[in-house]
């Protein structure tokens, strides 16, 4: 069952991307569509079974066989596993069924849901592998498709340039992943999960030479391994990709954001939680990471226009509550936030893509007052924001309560600045959310919006299933935090010290109470500036105007990144052009040959004569010289 959840979408590529012709029109966005369900509705399976206590390795065939490395193509199925293959399966389904309503009239409708399917397939065999050479086909995978996905439009040069950025940006992230691999190897002799989690304990002590240094073994993996989920996962300083990929078709933005690709670097991190668990500077440096990437990112969302861009903000301040969760070891709590974003981001995705599908618009300001056209669109967008700020009794409110909760409770100098730093990222978050809200279905507007009318039911059926879950996840998830069952089994380690989970029931009544009081500050901030008073936005951008231009120009990273960096490199590359490349390597080398062989045959030629007597003479005289030669061997003389 485990491969046939795992391998579906492979299939349902390879017939959708090869063989559009056999399917048909219809065949080519069912099929693969079908094919995910399926593999949803095994996974839901693979869960019960993971969550009841069953745990295994599925062996499919030897892959790598040497000396001195063995590696199988194996499956492993656990809690943590179940979890994401239901997560992903799910999500991957519900986006399936609604692209075939959002891309119905694109030509590259095959192309698309073979893309589509072949991310699915590449996540489920990150998610699912056994050993960290499979971990990494399936990370390499989702970084391919993503490539694919969001340069779909490939006639247009920003889809292009974003998927260039995306691929390039990731690159720098996987160097990082694959030194960590290769400091495994070194370390434990060995890549397979059981084998290298089992003996972590035992190298706890251990250090590595680096110039001369003695470091940590564990620390510099458990760095290098972080650097790499940084990159997928659009942590601060890698985290330029994620708003320009919203350049792809709005279902791509939401199925990289809500439950495949963005949380690939999460499920790396708590995977290797044995490993983190014996170390203290790489848990810091996820913990601050996060905690500065949740603000970070809030704080741009709060000025920009562009809807897609406010909701991919929003998904990477998301993502660094996930991991300053995992930085204070509560990798529980993290994939609880992960798993009920899933549900909420998606959901908000795809209620954007509803609006652009209506009005071919993504700028807020250019909207308003679409309650009365769009109003199943209108109800999933308020529940998708209610959840993502944190409102009870939806989803979000449960898991980022919990993070927080966590974090103070870690009684720790990073654990209490995370902390600080999400109570204000939850307040730019309820602020930023409303503001979508208000200035998309409530402010009136003096546009005109005769024929606009909702999505196909393709579309709203998806918006639908995502609404149940971003209002029920959090509840139903409830026992991936609880200590006093034992949920995860050996699917993550926490050592005693580090039990901080355990410590959120004695937190103080305000400090449970605040992210809650902060989230409807932030609401009624949003409904006082954009609703009661609209002037007050002009007022607060002039007020303000430099904290505006700074939140509104992203900090100028890409600007930086692109003067201080690339620039510098192009300059490099073009130096190393003219000065060894052209005038060193191709004058001396290809050039150089070139040149000798033309000028000595030129100067060969000339001794084509035409007349015979010329050729005749030169036998003669070569005659002569053969003859006399061989005389004075005969002589001796030589």
């Amino acid at each position: 069952m485990l491969s046939m959840a795992v391998f579906l979408p492979l299939i349902g590529s390879i017939l959708s991307g090869l063989f559009p012709k056999f399917l048909g029109k219809k065949g080519v966005v069912w099929v693969p569509s079908i094919l995910c369900v399926f593999s949803f509705i095994i996974s839901t399976f693979l869960f019960h079974d993971a969550i009841s206590g069953e745990s295994y390795e599925f062996h499919i065939l030897n892959w790598i066989q040497s000396s001195s490395i063995n590696i199988s193509w194996s499956l492993k199925l656990d809690v943590l596993s179940g979890i994401m293959l239901f997560i992903v399966s799910l999500v991957s389904s519900i986006i399936h069924i609604y692209s075939i309503g959002y891309m119905s009239h694109d030509p590259g409708q095959a192309r698309f849901f073979s893309y589509l399917s072949l991310f699915t397939f590449s996540m489920l065999i990150l998610v699912s592998s056994s050993n960290f050479v499979q971990l990494f086909l399936g990370w390499e995978g989702v970084g391919l498709c993503s490539y694919l996905l969001i340069g779909f439009w490939y006639k247009k040069n920003e889809a292009n340039n974003a998927a260039i950025k995306a691929f390039i940006v990731n690159r720098i992230g996987d160097l990082g992943l694959i030194l960590g691999i290769c400091a495994i190897y070194k370390t434990f002799g060995s890549l397979v999960y059981s084998e290298v989690f089992f003996r972590a304990y035992s190298f706890a002590p251990v250090d590595i030479l680096i110039l001369g240094q003695p470091i940590p073994v564990l620390e510099l993996i458990g760095f290098m391994l972080f650097i790499g989920a940084m990159g997928k996962s659009a942590q601060l300083g890698l985290h330029t990709w994620l708003a320009d990929a919203m350049e792809g078709p709005t279902p791509v933005s939401a199925l990289i954001h809500a439950a495949t690709m963005v949380t690939a670097g999460v499920f790396l991190v708590v995977r290797c939680s044995p490993i983190y668990e014996y170390t203290t500077y790489a848990l810091g440096f996820i913990t601050i990471i996060g905690a500065l990437t949740a603000i970070f990112a809030a704080s741009i969302a709060i000025t920009q226009n562009d809807i897609k861009k406010i909701i991919a903000y929003s998904t990477c301040s998301q993502l660094g509550y996930m991991f300053f969760a995992c930085g204070v070891s509560a990798y529980s709590a993290g994939i609880f936030h992960l798993m009920t974003h899933a549900f909420f981001k998606a959901l908000l995705f795809l209620g954007a893509g509803s609006v652009i599908h209506a009005l071919s618009e993504q700028n807020i300001k250019n909207m308003g007052g679409l309650s009365k056209h769009l109003p199943f669109t209108c109800i999933a967008m308020w529940i998708g924001c209610l959840a993502l700020a944190g409102i009870p009794p939806f989803a979000g409110f449960f898991s980022k309560d919990i993070i927080l909760e966590a974090a103070w409770s870690s009684h720790t100098l990073l654990g209490s600045i995370s902390f600080y730093l999400g109570i204000v990222t939850a307040f730019l978050t309820a602020f930023y959310s409303w503001r979508i809200i208000f200035l998309v279905f409530h402010v009136s507007t003096k546009n005109n919006y005769e024929g606009v009318r909702e999505s196909p039911m393709t579309m709203l059926v998806p918006i639908g299933l995502l609404s149940f879950g971003a209002i029920f996840s959090g509840w139903l998830g409830l026992d991936l935090v609880d200590t006093t069952k034992d949920f995860w089994v050996d699917s993550i380690t926490v050592i005693a010290r580090h039990g901080t989970l355990q410590y959120t029931h004695h937190v103080p009544l305000l400090i449970k109470l605040l992210p809650t009081i902060i989230a409807v500050s932030g609401i009624a901030l949003a409904w006082i500036i954009y609703v009661k008073f609209p002037k007050l936005a002009t007022i607060f951008s002039i007020k303000l105007r430099l904290l505006y231009v700074i939140s509104y120009n992203k900090y100028w990273f890409d600007e930086i990144y692109e003067k201080y960096i690339c620039d510098p490199i192009k300059s490099l590359g073009k130096f190393l052009w003219e000065k060894g490349d052209i005038q060193i390597i191709d004058k001396f080398g290809p050039d150089g040959i070139s040149n000798f062989c033309i000028n000595f045959a030129s100067r060969l030629r000339k001794l084509q004569s035409g007349y015979v007597y010329h050729y005749a003479f030169s036998m003669f005289f070569g005659l002569i010289i053969f003859i006399s030669w061989h005389f004075l061997v005969f002589l001796g003389v030589y």
